[in-house]
């Protein structure tokens, strides 16, 4: 049998928490977080500021701009409190939409016990 079609996402979309990160997250916890955004295609009509984040359990208290890396990479960092833990899993959820495949990244995070 065939293996299902995998569809390649235009653009890769990575976190790194880059300070204050720990096994699990207490409310009121806050941490730095690196947002990279590699492009696939070179030529990508959709600006960097369209990216979407959708956060669970989460705020941002403030970010830096977008800045180029490379020919086809990005980064920004977020300033992230932690604002609710009644057990629910602590997510940050970053989505590009555009006509090609859009990107798509998740960093999710435990809630302490």
């Amino acid at each position: 049998s065939l293996a299902p079609v995998q569809k390649a996402q235009a653009c890769d979309i990575q976190f790194e928490i880059v300070k204050g990160k720990k096994a699990t997250y207490h409310t009121g916890d806050t941490l730095i977080v690196k947002v990279k955004v590699a492009l696939t295609h070179r030529a990508c009509p959709v600006a960097l500021q369209k990216t979407q984040f959708k956060l669970k359990g989460l705020k941002v208290l403030k970010s830096t701009k977008w800045k180029q890396k490379s020919a086809n990479e990005w980064e920004r960092k977020l300033m992230i409190v932690v604002t609710e833990t009644k057990g629910k899993e602590l997510s940050l959820v970053a989505i590009r939409e555009c006509d090609k495949d859009g990107g798509y990244g998740a960093l999710k995070m435990e809630v302490a016990k």
